[in-house]
């Protein structure tokens, strides 16, 4: 009778750790393979060094938005992704000095690229590659050939106040885009196509949407009658998602 309750005993070991070696093993395969999927989905880990050509994933902003205080870091991010840039000497003082001077060499910026900070940069470069590119070609099976800016760098505070807080533009920490030209010639207006359910007004609203994946603030029409032309861009830090609107 002992000898039988032994044997049982041991038997009921032997499955514990048979049941424990298979889950171990499980983890281990579960383990591996994450670790496989997160190298071929680098937008999606947290780890692996920003890449702008790399498809977007859920870590993506997040990395994007760690360049905003960090010029040599996003400059090493563009040097990785291959995106020729040019940075320029600081200038301008007070409020309005400029430390971080960026320029995109091959930006279809018209009617010419702006010096910028290196984050607004990098965020401009992901928002045409992953937004602005394939909307085009979705939307008017086009590429877009130019797009229009009111410019970057506008030593003033906000709105153009005497008081008040400076604006990105005061530090070139934001741009202002006013329309899109695409192959064929088609221009595409923030003022006079931004409402209605036409192929403009759509593209427009999916542009506005896209840069809230690159840009910490983003103001469209939709915000105030101050942005019924352009849409504004910067890379102000304005807490978990930014601003959209």
């Amino acid at each position: 009778m002992i000898d039988n309750r032994w044997k049982i005993s041991r038997r009921i070991d032997r499955m514990r750790w048979d049941r424990g070696a298979v889950i171990l093993l499980a983890a281990m395969g579960l383990g591996l393979a994450a670790q496989a999927w997160l190298r071929e989905n680098p937008g999606a880990n947290p780890w692996a060094p920003l890449d702008l050509r790399d498809a977007e994933g859920w870590a993506t902003q997040g990395k994007i938005a760690d360049l905003r205080d960090d010029p040599v870091q996003c400059r090493a991010v563009l040097k990785r992704s291959e995106v020729p840039f040019t940075v320029l000497a600081a200038a301008g003082e007070g409020s309005c000095r400029r430390t971080d001077r960026t320029v995109l060499e091959e930006a279809p910026l018209s009617p010419s690229q702006p010096p910028t900070t290196c984050a607004v940069a990098a965020a401009f470069e992901l928002w045409l590659d992953k937004g602005l590119a394939p909307a085009s070609h979705e939307i008017f099976g086009q590429p877009i050939e130019r797009i229009e800016h009111f410019g970057a760098y506008s030593c003033r505070r906000l709105y153009g106040r005497d008081e008040g807080p400076w604006s990105e533009h005061a530090t070139g920490n934001a741009i202002d885009i006013a329309a899109f030209v695409l192959r064929d010639g088609t221009r595409i207006s923030v003022l006079a196509d931004w409402s209605g359910e036409h192929k403009k007004g759509r593209f427009l609203r999916h542009a506005r949407d896209a840069a809230c994946r690159s840009f910490g603030t983003v103001l469209s029409p939709d915000y105030n009658r101050a942005h019924a032309d352009h849409l504004h861009l910067d890379q102000a830090r304005r807490g978990v998602g930014g601003v959209c609107r």
